[in-house]
């Protein structure tokens, strides 16, 4: 006999008039559910979210079906993909059925569900069929026997689970039931395809055929059923994530990575800055809030989360739904509370993690601009102290402008404001400027570039802080006023590469000045040390020593860059053992965000915590590329009791010391 069956046997084609009524009213009551949430988004201010539409498309594609974003967590992140592959071809089998069964043969008597294309439909349904209940069955574990800490679990979940088990298991019971009738008896030698449903044939090979009808028709609108409930209750259970989640994949930001709204501080229609109600967000960060799935992610990867602060990303964005669907006029910044916004280092940690492509940290640093701009509230009194003397002197350590070139007297610097030109303006910011310790980084980084033949250039007493950390901390003002001295400064010099050792300094130069009307080259030194290299225009003489290496969050999640600062050590004799957390999953120092000029007052101290991983692979060297880990890092060893087990050191102070030395 052919490899094919009957469609609709036992119920009828009688059965396809009722069946679409459901599936139409299941539909409209799922549209209708996700309509009647779509007036709180609107509360939000507009945003264009879908310009660049082919790179979104994009995105969407790769992000929704490769499953590419839930993939980033490995166990659960596996089993969400192979249940999402499964009941996805599950739903296409649907499909397929159903356009032969109501289309394709009653309109043009073609039947393609025949032969060994049936063969294979059955073996693919039943396969994706299996692996669906089995990730299933390994989120049902995870989450109700060996339920990770502050995993929230609710009546949602429960109702998830059951409806989902409840529509895969019936499928296979219902084959099971219309095998055991049909193809045991008349056409054994296709059941084995049908392998899922076969077990259950086999269970039931004793019944006789009016019980296994009877069976089958009762399961068969029980399956229908439960699936159109399922359908009808998306909107009004976690499972909307179904729908807002993919679609969330569509609004993505498609700016450079840490892109921040530039305030038009002479707009005079502007009546408040930074956000305090619901309001004053964007839509899709009210989106953002219904995407959540609440899944944790972003809390287990908080550094302030994991060091005991009260900051968990996942609350912060539950908290602005809750606002947003049941109280719109509530102030979010007491809501939320400015214990929590002010822990937040800026790490993007938590966005990178994040599988509904929710945006935390600039929800954060809006609400930051409020108490920063319209409240005039601060970390603490040394953040105040800090901003201050950034508003006298340009710098949080309240030195004068004239002492911000003296670290390169003595050696081959040029100074543009005396006149004088080079190849390269170096950009060396606050604290290579006025800390001792990076000031041994800056002159390291000067050596380097003389060796290279480069002529280096500084700004000396014109450059000021490039105002990433007051930004950070919500005072858009003094930011601006920095940043356009700065520009002005360097355009007036005719600046046309800019290379800085800070990963704030090059993040803030590279990508926020551009709003400013900034166009220079601009690169961080670990990227320009290994063009040297690959030039040929650096002689190192390769030491090998031993060292792990910690990527800093400005660096590798904010630029991606994480494998050439590690090819400039392999270069110059490292041996790395890498820590833990490390590349774009790498932990934070605790300094981004302005938190570098706070004191941490709660729980551990995030620099102590990264030393700890960094003592952990037993390696003398801790090698950072960033003036703010570096000054954290030499805290951590001496607050922490890591002194004579780990030595911090900048890539720059490595590759110095590898120079031939000058006869």
């Amino acid at each position: 006999m052919e490899a094919t069956r009957e469609i609709y046997w036992n119920v009828g084609h009688g059965a396809t008039g009722p069946m679409y009524c459901l599936a139409a009213v299941s539909l409209a009551l799922c549209g209708w559910g996700i309509w009647r949430r779509v007036p709180v988004y609107r509360l939000g201010r507009p945003l264009n979210r879908l310009d660049r539409l082919p790179e979104r498309i994009g995105f969407w594609l790769k992000a929704s079906f490769a499953q590419t974003r839930v993939l980033l967590v490995r166990r659960p992140g596996t089993l969400h993909a192979l249940f999402f592959w499964g009941f996805l071809l599950l739903f296409i089998g649907t499909l397929l059925v159903m356009l032969q069964a109501d289309f394709t043969d009653p309109l043009f008597l073609v039947r393609f569900l025949k032969g060994p294309f049936y063969l294979v439909f059955k073996v693919v349904l039943n396969t994706a069929g299996i692996a669906a209940i089995a990730s299933l069955l390994g989120f049902a574990i995870r989450r109700y026997l060996f339920t990770p800490m502050n995993l929230q679990t609710g009546k949602d979940d429960y109702l998830s689970h059951l409806l989902l088990f409840s529509i895969l298991i019936t499928g296979f019971w219902l084959e099971g039931a219309r095998m055991a009738a049909t193809e045991l008896r008349s056409n054994p030698a296709i059941a084995p395809f049908s392998y899922g449903g076969l077990a259950v044939a086999r269970l039931l090979d004793g019944w006789d055929v009016p019980r296994l009808r009877f069976l089958h028709r009762a399961l068969w609108w029980f399956h229908l059923g439960v699936s159109m409930a399922f359908i009808a209750l998306i909107p009004v259970t976690k499972l909307r994530h179904l729908f807002l989640t993919g679609v969330n994949y569509l609004f993505t930001d498609v700016r450079p990575k840490g892109a921040i709204e530039t305030i038009d501080l002479e707009d005079e229609s502007r009546e408040s800055c930074g956000v305090t109600r619901v309001e004053d967000f964007s839509w899709k960060d009210i989106y953002d809030a219904d995407a959540c799935t609440a899944c944790k992610r972003c809390q287990d990867r908080c550094p302030a989360w994991v060091t005991a602060k009260p900051l968990s990303p996942m609350i912060v964005i539950q908290q602005v739904g809750e606002v947003a669907f049941a109280r719109p006029r509530d102030d979010l910044v007491e809501v939320v509370s400015r214990e929590v916004l002010w822990d937040c280092t800026t790490c993007r940690a938590c966005q990178e993690i994040c599988p509904a492509n929710i945006e935390h940290v600039n929800k954060i640093l809006e609400m930051r601009r409020n108490l920063s701009l319209m409240r005039g509230e601060f970390p603490g009194d040394e953040v105040r102290g800090a901003l201050a003397n950034y508003e006298v002197n340009g710098n949080p350590f309240g030195m004068a402008y004239a002492r911000r070139g003296d670290w390169a007297e003595g050696i081959d610097v040029a100074v543009l404001g005396e006149g004088e030109r080079a190849d390269v303006l170096y950009f060396g910011g606050c604290y290579a400027s006025f800390d001792r310790r990076n000031q041994a980084v800056a002159r390291a980084f000067a050596r380097i570039c003389s060796a290279a033949g480069i002529r280096l250039a500084i700004l000396g007493k014109e450059e000021t802080c490039c105002g990433e950390p007051p930004r950070k901390l919500g005072n858009e003002c003094l930011y601006q006023q920095m940043a356009r001295a700065n520009i002005e400064k360097m355009q007036a010099h005719g600046v046309t590469k800019v290379v800085a050792t800070c990963p704030h300094c090059y993040n803030t130069l590279v990508r926020d000045y551009r709003d400013l009307g900034f166009t220079a080259e601009v690169e961080h030194h670990t990227t320009f040390l290994l063009r040297l290299l690959d030039e040929g225009r650096l002689d190192l003489q390769p030491e090998e020593f031993a060292c792990t290496y910690h990527d800093s969050c400005y660096l590798a999640r904010y630029r991606d860059i994480a494998t050439e600062p590690r090819a400039v050590l392999a270069r110059s004799g490292a041996r790395i053992t890498e820590m833990a957390q490390s590349g774009r999953e790498t932990f934070c120092c605790g300094g981004g965000g302005g938190r570098v000029l706070a004191e941490e007052r709660v729980g551990a101290r995030i620099g102590e915590t990264r030393i700890s991983m960094a003592a952990a692979t037993g390696e003398p060297v801790l090698v950072a590329n960033c003036p703010f880990c570096l000054t954290l890092f030499e805290d951590g060893i001496k607050t922490g009791g890591f002194e004579g087990r780990v030595r911090a050191r900048d890539l720059a102070e490595v590759v110095a010391e590898r120079l031939p030395a000058v006869s």
